[in-house]
């Protein structure tokens, strides 16, 4: 990492800290940099990379000589090398600590903002994998894209309608490095698209015991339209989708070879990294193997991963447009050509075509949904799959979501742990047991933490709406659309995720007058805070975004809708944390788990949400509440039935329950903020995933694992 200025020798691990995202949820590393300067801190939105080179050679040399700071700096230096080292963890106490590495394959991870390689929910899954990984001391290696575009930025117009636009990542400020061979040089590989050859470099980033290696087709020898294929996230056509899985794929499997890594398992978090199994077929051929045999090899040690209920959801291409591009990749693997294209064959609904779930489903040993009843969707979806097989017999077993708890918990209650539970809660955080003793937390302390957590949203919406008065001279509509005239004390709703059809985000404005009547309550008003983006592709999405930014400009709503745009990690920090109400309505069975809510509701704020994904699983009846309506027929009766059912939720449970105040205190309300924290914690924390996918997943795999080949 080359800095303009000098570090002193005292602070020389200074930039490794910085360029470790480990730091990201770990208190003692944050605190360095919060200490070194805590309005630049604030300024970089949190970006140590950024800071350093911002910061004087004097405000370094100070530091150097502060022995208050140096005792905070020699903890954070001390606590990275215990998590890189990886000594007496979870993995080597219950697993053997020699076998080769876990392979993580996605499209997208969420770690930090300063890195946008994400788009939503998929990539936050992925990076919040990593991270508990890196807690357990599970040796797993990412393989994604660097993606030098990242995902759009986010702003509304003034007659609400969403605007892009693309920022080009300045890599001196971002948290990556090259990642080098054997040889010590950088890693660059080729990989056969169509009848040329692509050149790719491989970035790498830390994450304590993890590593990330990111692929990147930006480079100069690179034809230019070769060069875009890694800019952006979910970017171009489908022409460009399928060139970018099989750079994800082939390119990633070439990428590990490279770098002389051996992973004992494959995992494809969800079908754009399908094309892993061409590439391993073709190596295991290669060595001498028959196409079954290799094939047969590749599944003993190949997990998947499916996120996607609905069937237009998961990538297809037309035959032909698959071996166009796949040409220069078959090598030995050619005379298997027509085998190797029927593992994809696949007809959802509008005609056979190459698809990359139905490819994963047959090349993979272990296959898991990623709620209970996403299992269930999942099964019955892809039975032709497993013909003559019984829909209960089909090997999809089911890993419900988690969260990383240290990634998503807020500062203030984790100080409230510190003070009401075991000295080791965060080692013990995926016990139930543990959990009982929110229990004894008093209301008054429960709740000046709860009050704050509001207290910073607002604060925060309030400083956005101020900048974007002051730097892009905004109309007066599009600041009170940003929340300035919300109330920091009244019953705050979040409703926070990707703008899309089936999320229905305009659902709790089905009867706009009785919604008016609510939210606008002379003693007891209500507001609800909007967030998220809409897929550039998505025109109805953008509809729904539209409609809604519209409420936050009537005036008939008081000023209690606000829409905060450019929706991002650092967004989503303050939304779950600080909100009251966590709101998800989605059109079951279509949200295959979620996990917002799970964020939102280890912060004490309880889930309102109809019973799909995790719900389904994660309602007890007093950690939140379920909009149950019953089947009411079509659509158009379903979202009436169910606007109606949050109106009477809203009216007759959780508006008294926030604002009947013994001493000032919601009692009443504050056990279903403990009944939250208490349930979900420990059963939705990544942490408790992470080792059912070790247990159920990797481990079997690694004991099929028979040492020949990759």
């Amino acid at each position: 990492m080359n800095l303009p200025v000098h570090i002193p020798e005292r602070l020389r691990r200074l930039a490794d800290l910085a360029t470790d995202l480990w730091w990201t949820w770990n208190p003692s590393a944050r605190e360095v940099f919060r200490r070194l300067d805590y309005t630049l801190w604030r300024q970089t939105a949190h970006n140590p990379v950024l800071m350093l080179r911002k910061f004087s050679e004097e405000q370094l040399e100070q530091a150097a000589q502060d022995d208050r700071f140096l005792a905070i700096y020699d903890a954070a230096i001390d606590a990275l090398d215990g998590a890189r080292s990886a000594r007496d963890t979870w993995w080597q106490r219950h697993f053997i600590d020699n076998a080769g590495p876990i392979a993580y394959f996605s499209a997208e991870f969420a770690l930090h903002q300063s890195l946008p390689i994400y788009a939503g929910g998929l990539g936050v899954l992925a990076g919040d994998h990593c991270k508990e990984a890196s807690d357990l001391g599970v040796p797993l290696i990412g393989v994604g894209f660097m993606y030098p575009q990242g995902y759009f930025h986010q702003s509304v117009s003034p007659e609400g309608w969403q605007q892009e636009s693309y920022e080009r990542l300045n890599w001196n400020n971002a948290p990556i490095e090259p990642a080098v061979n054997a040889e010590g040089k950088s890693c660059i590989v080729p990989v056969p698209l169509g009848n040329r050859s692509v050149l790719v470099q491989v970035w790498r980033v830390r994450l304590g015991r993890v590593k990330l290696h990111l692929l990147d087709t930006d480079l100069e020898e690179n034809a230019p339209w070769d060069r875009d294929l890694s800019a952006r996230l979910y970017g171009g056509d489908r022409e460009t989708r399928v060139q970018q899985e099989i750079i994800l794929g082939i390119g990633g499997v070439r990428a590990l070879k490279a770098l002389g890594s051996l992973p004992a398992v494959w995992h494809l978090n969800e079908g754009h990294a399908a094309f892993v199994v061409l590439q391993r077929i073709r190596d295991y051929i290669e060595e001498g193997l028959s196409f079954d045999a290799a094939l047969e090899e590749v599944r003993r040690t190949t997990v998947f991963t499916t996120h996607t209920p609905v069937p237009a959801g998961h990538d297809a291409f037309p035959f032909s447009l698959v071996e166009t591009h796949l040409a220069g990749c078959w090598g030995s693997l050619g005379e298997y050509r027509d085998k190797f294209m029927a593992l994809g064959a696949y007809d959802n609904g509008s005609g056979p075509q190459f698809n990359m779930t139905a490819l994963a489903l047959r090349a993979a040993r272990g296959v898991n949904a990623v709620s209970q009843l996403h299992g269930v969707v999942t099964r019955e979806m892809w039975g032709p799959i497993w013909p003559g097989t019984a829909e209960d017999a089909r090997p999809v077993r089911a890993i419900t979501n988690g969260i990383h708890m240290p990634t998503w918990l807020s500062n203030e209650m984790s100080r409230l742990f510190d003070d009401y539970m075991p000295s080791d809660w965060r080692d013990r955080h995926d016990d139930p047991e543990l959990w009982t003793r929110v229990l004894d937390i008093p209301d008054e302390a429960l709740w000046i933490a709860r009050d704050a957590l509001r207290q910073f949203l607002f604060a925060f919406i309030r400083e956005r709406a101020r900048l974007r008065w002051r730097d892009e001279q905004v109309s007066v509509a599009r600041v009170v659309a940003a929340g300035t005239l919300l109330d920091p004390h009244a019953l705050t709703i979040g409703f926070a995720r990707r703008f899309t059809g089936y999320k229905r985000p305009e659902l709790i404005f089905h009867n706009p007058q009785r919604l008016q009547k609510i939210l606008n309550a002379e003693r007891r008003p209500v507001q609800i805070v909007f967030a998220g983006k809409a897929h550039p592709a998505d025109e109805g999405g953008k509809h729904h975004l539209q409609q809604v930014y519209r409420r936050a400009i009537d005036p008939a709503f008081g000023g209690r809708i606000a829409f905060v745009d450019d929706y991002d990690l650092h967004v989503a920090h303050f939304l779950v944390q600080g909100c009251d109400v966590w709101l998800n309505n989605p059109r079951k069975p279509l949200e295959a788990s979620g996990t917002s809510g799970m964020k939102a509701s280890i912060n004490g704020v309880p889930h309102l949400s109809i019973g799909d994904g995790w719900w389904a699983e994660g309602y007890t009846g007093n950690n939140g509440w379920l909009i149950d309506a019953g089947d009411a027929g079509d659509n158009d009766a379903q979202d009436a039935a169910d606007a109606a059912k949050i109106y009477d939720l809203l009216e007759g449970e959780i508006v008294p329950s926030f604002y009947d105040r013994d001493n000032n205190i919601p009692t009443r309300w504050l056990s279903f903020v403990r009944q939250a924290i208490l349930t979900v914690a420990p059963r939705f924390s990544a942490r408790r995933m992470v080792k059912d996918y070790v247990e159920q997943m990797y481990a079997p795999a690694m004991r099929q694992k028979t040492g020949v080949g990759p």
